[in-house]
């Protein structure tokens, strides 16, 4: 994550059913939906003034970290999340093991 991230809190926008950060009035965030202990995370976005920012790649960071954090297993259905677990393979230890592709990451 680039350095001008680390200070930006990560918001489990429980309304929105996103975790999102906010830099400069723009979001970067992660839809999901949540059972039990489960994150299922579906959807990766940052407006378009984020864009080349790295922002999409602090949301996921700091999702991950969060999910961890707190006890939940991880399923990756959205495309980015997943293609950044494949090249970050440690966080697959946060991943549910009964997710349908887990044995691609």
């Amino acid at each position: 994550m680039k350095e001008q991230f680390i200070d930006i809190p990560l918001v489990k926008n429980e309304a929105k059913k996103r975790f999102e950060i906010e830099i400069d009035g723009h979001f970067a965030f992660i839809n999901y939906g949540e059972t039990g202990k489960q994150i299922a995370l579906v959807h990766t976005e940052a407006e378009p003034e984020l864009a080349g920012t790295g922002a999409a790649v602090a949301v996921v960071e700091k999702t991950l970290e969060w999910i961890e954090t707190n006890g939940y297993s991880l399923l990756p259905f959205c495309p980015y999340v997943f293609s950044y677990i494949k090249r970050h393979p440690e966080w697959k230890r946060i991943v549910d093991p009964g997710f349908m592709n887990y044995n691609e990451l």
